[in-house]
């Protein structure tokens, strides 16, 4: 690690979690220069829903390299474009009745999330935003000020304005439905918080701790946002994709989001992407209003599109994905029923699951021993006490086993339990 410590900045985090030097992936394996390999359940924080190199989406952008297609395309139109603009409407939009226009904000998250504050604010005239209590959006000024971890946001070296948080579902607990206080806010002139332009909410916190909002808490949010004439901004960056089952987190919800953020596994391949969905009423951009350099990134339109044919023309990766996080979601509460006396708990959608343990000083050592033992993870929420387990979305029963034994295990390992348990060798080192 000398010449990473030695050259690199200090603000690098994950390596320090994980310190070895990786050379290989693939599916749902990270190798080392050392040749070990780990299990990985992190996969870029739902970057990788696909796997690490997808050997078939590999090849369809080996192809498109080998033919001299466009890379660098600003924000002109392509061929690639043109295709997965073609496919992303008839195998996403169309078959889910959604009429959305699409904007290509940039390459990130952040950028998605700076794009739909500044057209809610240009659309409604208004400067104000609604974010949730633990919800991250990114960490550029304008997706900062709308993250509510207040350590992230001092980073900026300035106040970050333009943002109320309210409660989210379940902060003041089960029986308290937080979108009626944001109802009574919104209504009275004398609450203090301005009308604002859009309310922006993560079905599920990722970062802020797999916390799961209900389908009753949302729809009730959609209702208070059509009362009060509020944009509805679902950030789907890191629970779309697949992530919980339906391709977009809200569609089983029945709500109808007036913009969505995606970005993460949008690409199918790592590669960065992002883009913005509009109801075509709202598209009120003029040309150049929101710009950047890397706008048109044509390798990732053809891993996009490539992930969209083999996974997106039937259920059947639905369908997985639902079996998958159920089996995920039963071995984590066999984990937290065997420690009960320190009130462990699981909570999660899908294949985005989360084994909150009271303690992030003890989260940390779990995921630091889980990493010597061949498994890769990381936590979550405020203290850091919610282990975040993100497994790709492909990845088979088998490993899937593997990683959940080991997780076990190093959790047994930790608390001083016995592990009871053999792992099966299935190609990570013991």
């Amino acid at each position: 690690m000398k010449i990473f410590n030695q050259l690199e900045s200090n603000v690098r985090s994950y390596c320090r979690l994980f310190p070895t030097v990786f050379k290989t992936a693939q599916g749902a394996f990270l190798e080392d220069k050392e040749g070990r390999q780990y299990v990985d359940f992190l996969c870029g924080v739902g970057t990788l829903n696909y796997g690490h190199n997808n050997p078939q989406i590999k090849e369809r952008l080996l192809r498109y390299l080998d033919s001299d297609g466009i890379v660098h395309g600003l924000d002109l139109a392509t061929v690639a474009k043109e295709e997965f603009l073609e496919t992303f409407a008839a195998t996403i939009l169309q078959p889910r009745q959604l009429n959305y226009k699409v904007q290509f904000p940039g390459p990130t998250g952040t950028n998605a999330v700076e794009a739909s504050l500044k057209l809610a604010r240009q659309i409604t005239g208004r400067e104000n935003v609604i974010a949730f209590s633990n919800g991250y959006h990114g960490v550029t000024l304008g997706s900062l000020a709308t993250t509510a971890k207040a350590s992230q946001r001092a980073a900026a070296g300035i106040p970050t304005t333009g943002v109320n948080f309210i409660p989210y579902d379940g902060y003041l607990g089960e029986d308290i439905d937080t979108t009626e206080y944001l109802d009574k806010v919104l209504s009275d002139v004398g609450s203090g918080v301005t009308l604002p332009a859009a309310v922006i909410v993560e079905t599920i916190q990722g970062a802020g701790g797999v916390n799961v909002a209900s389908y009753q808490w949302l729809r009730s949010l959609e209702k208070v946002c059509r009362q009060h004439d509020v944009l509805l901004i679902a950030d789907d960056i890191q629970v779309g994709c697949g992530r919980t089952g339906s391709f977009f987190s809200f569609e089983e919800v029945g709500i109808s989001p007036d913009i969505v953020t995606l970005s993460k596994s949008l690409s199918g391949f790592g590669l960065p992407f992002s883009l913005v969905l509009i109801k075509p009423e709202f598209d009120r951009w003029k040309a150049g209003q929101h710009s950047g350099t890397f706008r048109g990134p044509n390798l990732a339109f053809v891993t996009a599109k490539a992930a969209l044919d083999i996974y997106w023309q039937d259920d059947n990766l639905s369908i997985a994905v639902k079996q998958k996080g159920s089996r995920m979601q039963l071995r984590l509460e066999k984990i937290a029923k065997n420690n009960w006396e320190s009130g462990f708990s699981v909570r999660g959608r899908g294949m985005i699951q989360g084994l909150d343990c009271k303690d992030g000083n003890l989260a940390d050592k779990i995921i630091r021993t889980a990493f010597a033992n061949g498994l890769i993870m990381e936590t979550a929420g405020a203290q850091g006490q919610v282990i975040r387990c993100l497994p790709p979305l492909t990845v088979s029963e088998e490993i899937l086993e593997k990683g959940l034994d080991l997780l076990e295990n190093t959790v047994n390992e930790v608390m001083g339990k016995t592990v009871y348990k053999e792992l099966v060798d299935v190609g990570v080192s013991k």
